[in-house]
């Protein structure tokens, strides 16, 4: 007798719902067969209640949910240690296969801020930026990104239990490890999920996307996207910012300030107005005479500045700019007319303040 070949079962690999926009959920939906609700159904299931178990979505019929247990998962990042500062910032390390990020939550009175990467490492090489000692890795995964989001949220409300005075995430600022248009794709999916009614539900005033200048990307998003934009300038000409962002050598300041010109155009997010960041190096770029050239190289721009007081890093020769050269460099742009503001430093007691994020667990 012949035997009979046993069939061979084919696994395919199953894809993370974290990976689609509404639109893609959408298609995904339709290729198992099923209505276009169903999308939102299953999205309101991940982004509004918080669930990840496909047999507890108690509106999906019994044949979606065995459909999904096959061809999917909601596959989120696995933290492995968490740090908390004196001053409240949390600080998650997440792992994704062997690479690892950090996202940090800082908290203020009545709300938080949530900054998240894009990318593990950075090919940008700041000199000033621990991220960019690390050179870069790969991109973020769409899930890797909104992963981020979905964890901090959820574990902020499991610790409100106990902490009821906690305050709730409601900026998302991608100024995390990474350049976020240099994962452009990635990062556009991101966003739309971060704002769409049935996820996450931003407010576009309330998510920032801070670049060091990705000029032709920048252009791109112009009129796709819009939501709050911060542009790490750090240098008041091209000489000092040749020095310390070697992005510059590509694409200087005019052609940045430029495509931002060209992107305020088209966004009302943040009154269409961008914020400027600027990180204050002692003896760099924090003199009076830089205070001047930067409301010269200004002047066009809507825009409000952020001062940045420098944080340390292993084996940087830099030094932050003394509080009175801070002060003085602050007073000069606001008698000349600009909304001016200093970072506050948050969390550089673990390593979490801007420009320490390294991924790295001690």
């Amino acid at each position: 007798m012949l035997k009979k070949k046993k069939s061979k079962i084919i696994n395919e690999k199953k894809v993370n719902l974290l990976d689609f926009n509404l639109t893609q959920m959408i298609n995904f939906m339709l290729t198992l067969g099923e209505k276009k609700f169903r999308a939102i159904q299953v999205m309101n299931w991940i982004y509004k209640k918080y669930n990840t178990k496909f047999s507890k979505m108690s509106n999906l019929s019994n044949k979606l949910k065995k459909k999904l247990e096959k061809t999917a998962n909601i596959n989120l990042p696995e933290c492995i240690k968490k740090q908390k500062s004196i001053d409240g910032t949390i600080k998650w390390n997440f792992l994704f296969g062997s690479d690892f990020i950090e996202t940090i939550y800082i908290p203020e009175k009545k709300r938080a801020t949530l900054c998240i990467s894009s990318q593990v490492g950075c090919m940008l090489k700041c000199s000033f930026c621990a991220t960019g000692s690390l050179g870069y890795k790969r991109n973020l995964l769409v899930s890797e990104i909104i992963g981020q989001i979905w964890f901090a949220i959820n574990k902020i409300r499991e610790y409100q239990f106990k902490n009821p005075a906690l305050p709730k995430i409601k900026n998302i600022v991608m100024m995390g490890m990474g350049e976020p248009l240099l994962n452009l794709k990635n990062v556009l999916i991101a966003v739309d999920i971060i704002l769409n009614s049935h996820s996450f539900n931003f407010s576009k005033n309330k998510v920032t996307l801070s670049t060091s200048g990705i000029v032709p990307a920048i252009n791109k998003i112009a009129g796709k996207i819009d939501i709050s934009l911060a542009i790490s300038l750090h240098a008041p000409n091209d000489i000092i910012r040749n020095m310390i962002m070697p992005i510059n050598k590509i694409y200087n300041i005019n052609s940045l300030l430029s495509s931002v010109k060209n992107y305020l155009l088209y966004s009302k997010a943040n009154k269409s107005i961008v914020t400027i960041e600027y990180v204050m190096l002692l003896n760099i770029n924090d003199q009076l005479k830089h205070a001047k050239e930067l409301i010269n190289l200004l002047k066009d721009i809507s825009c409000k500045i952020n001062l940045i007081p420098w944080n340390p890093i292993k084996n940087s020769f830099y030094k932050c700019s003394n509080y009175t050269r801070i002060i003085i460099f602050f007073n000069y742009l606001k008698s000349n007319g600009y909304t001016v503001t200093i970072r506050k430093n948050r969390g550089s007691d673990i390593d979490a303040a801007c420009g320490q994020l390294i991924g790295k667990i001690k």
